[in-house]
């Protein structure tokens, strides 16, 4: 089975995916890492979503804001150590990240759920819903005709609508998306369609430095450069063909693989 983590290493470098199959035999740990930063993000959009419950119309915005950071920190500190433990190369500026995404995060949907409670006249517990839709978090699908499995970060089930959306914490394009970003998205997409017997024809990128949220519509451009990168990763895994990519210093430099590769281009 193909994983979509291997596409997406595929479109950021298709040599290191090489190289990441074929000669390293030790385990995935920034994979491991990355996994487990997600579900860090995960569960602090479930606490926020609790603490909004108890969130009252008449309480001021400074309240609000207090509400919903209730426990955040608590938890953060104490899944940043059990993370630790694992022995994963967990650098404090990720969890600065994370802290400084949260409390932004925070103080837009303090504004938002002020603004709605008092248009609508309405608790919050009343209108939690439109902010947090039926969701289903990290779920595992696999596609046993394309021989591809991957983890969806979220999908929304909206009036029996399936929407896969990608939680990103990188930096966004000015417009749109990446198209890294788009293909992975795409790959869930039909994952999806085939665990469900549904059709998807939109999805979103939500990249959480700047709090927004991006549509990308599920064409048939984006099928077929999708379907062509899946043959190209399955050549690179299954039959080790070394893929002919560009230099990039920009990637090269920070790559575990540059010594090796250096002499391949």
């Amino acid at each position: 089975m193909i994983k979509v983590s291997s596409i997406k290493q595929h479109m950021y470098c298709p040599m290191k995916l090489y190289h990441n199959i074929h000669m390293d035999t030790s385990q995935n740990k920034d994979y491991q890492l990355a996994v487990e930063l997600k579900k860090l993000k995960i569960d602090i959009q479930d606490l926020i979503q609790k603490n909004m419950r108890k969130i009252k119309k008449d309480m001021a915005l400074t309240e609000i804001e207090s509400q919903l950071s209730q426990n955040i920190d608590p938890y953060i500190k104490s899944t940043a150590e059990s993370i630790k433990s694992m022995d994963l190369n967990l650098e404090p500026s990720q969890i600065n990240d994370i802290i400084d995404n949260t409390y932004f995060n925070i103080k837009i949907t303090a504004l938002k759920t002020k603004q709605t409670m008092t248009i609508l006249d309405k608790h919050a517990f009343e209108i939690t819903d439109m902010f947090f839709p039926n969701c289903m978090y990290s779920y595992l699908i696999k596609d046993k005709t394309l021989e591809v499995i991957g983890i969806c970060d979220k999908i929304e089930i909206v009036d029996g609508k399936y929407y896969p959306v990608l939680l990103k914490s990188s930096k966004p394009p000015l417009k749109g998306v990446w198209n890294q970003d788009a293909i992975e998205l795409v790959a869930n997409a039909i994952l999806i369609e085939e665990e469900f017997k549904t059709d998807v024809y939109v999805g979103f990128v939500d990249y959480e430095k700047i709090n927004d949220r991006r549509p990308v519509i599920m064409d048939v451009d984006l099928r077929k450069a999708y379907f062509d990168i899946l043959r190209e990763v399955k050549e690179i895994i299954d039959n080790k063909k070394m893929p002919n990519v560009k230099k990039s210093d920009k990637k090269c430099e920070k790559c575990e693989y540059s010594d090796i590769c250096i002499n391949d281009y």
